[in-house]
């Protein structure tokens, strides 16, 4: 039986990750308008934009215009990527609250995604933590490819667990695990939480969930079990990662609109409500021009499938 938590996090990545890779560039103004109605929406935290050379990520090129622009809430926290130590800079400077630092865990994807090797990420990464840490700003660690690669297969638990390891001793403790392509099976994520919580009692550890095998709830439930204390998702289902093989196809993030429809049936608290998070997420998907993938905004919720009865039945 599934020990789940009383209350998760749940944390909204679309203005950053939903739109690195949308099939168009989208106008500073709407990246905006986007990032407002997430925080209107009442989401605790929203990874903003990426501080990425430009020439990495063109579509958030526009990282500072973006920060300047949205309207801060007193109680969100506005949260950047950023790839090295210059991008920690960049974010710092922009007024960003927390910084999030990457380091991919396949060595293949790696090189392809950063042009590094994984010690130099894993150092890139420290040295932000550093500047976070030197800035009084929040500071957690992502660690992208983490369960499964389109270029290698299935990532070696020991290969997390040395990332990790190398990141607690320089002082991190704020940690997540990317299923950057969705094909992660329950038991490896299950198994994988609980043997960070066990070997790091005193880290903190989240999920970033993208969903391209259709696992995606089963992973959440499973993650949940072992102790994660955030859950990642992106309104509508928008994007996911770049540099991907033509194999993988659509590696979409997981709705975050399915994902706290999920929880709240499961009897997990977000300190969301459904519907306005659902408003929010169709008038991204209009302001987008898009028709959002997620099943809560296509008839799949409680709410939309009970039949009212006839008056005097």
């Amino acid at each position: 039986m599934l020990a789940l938590p009383r209350r998760i996090e749940i944390v909204e990545v679309t203005p950053r990750d939903g739109l690195q890779s949308f099939p168009r560039p989208v106008e500073t103004a709407t990246k905006i308008r986007i990032t407002n109605l997430l925080s209107r929406a009442g989401f605790r935290t929203i990874e903003v934009t990426s501080f990425a050379h430009p020439r990495a990520v063109p579509h958030l090129a526009d990282a500072e215009a973006v920060m300047a622009g949205i309207e801060r809430a007193p109680d969100v926290v506005y949260r950047a990527l950023v790839p090295n130590a210059k991008g920690a800079e960049r974010a710092i400077a922009a007024g960003a609250d927390e910084i999030l630092g990457l380091a991919i865990v396949s060595r293949t994807y790696l090189r392809r995604n950063q042009n590094m090797d994984r010690d130099q990420a894993l150092d890139q990464a420290v040295r932000a933590f550093e500047l976070a840490a030197a800035a009084g700003r929040r500071f957690v660690m992502a660690l992208g490819m983490a369960f499964w690669c389109p270029y290698e297969g299935t990532i070696p638990k020991s290969d997390v667990m040395a990332c990790v390891e190398h990141l607690h001793r320089r002082g991190i403790r704020r940690f997540y695990l990317a299923g950057s392509v969705g094909l992660e099976d329950p038991p490896h994520v299950g198994a994988l939480f609980r043997d960070l919580r066990l070997a790091y009692p005193e880290a903190r550890f989240g999920y970033h969930v993208h969903d391209r095998g259709g696992f995606a709830p089963a992973n959440i439930l499973v993650a949940m079990d072992a102790g994660v204390t955030w859950l990642e998702g992106a309104i509508c289902g928008i994007g996911g990662g770049i540099a991907m093989p033509d194999t993988v196809g659509e590696a979409g993030n997981y709705p975050t609109e399915d994902l706290v429809n999920l929880c709240e049936v499961s009897g997990v608290s977000t300190g969301l409500d459904l519907g306005r998070v659902m408003a929010a997420a169709a008038a991204i998907g209009g302001l987008l021009d898009i028709a959002p993938k997620s099943r809560a905004l296509n008839g799949g919720t409680r709410a939309a499938a009970l039949k009212p009865m006839a008056s005097g039945l």
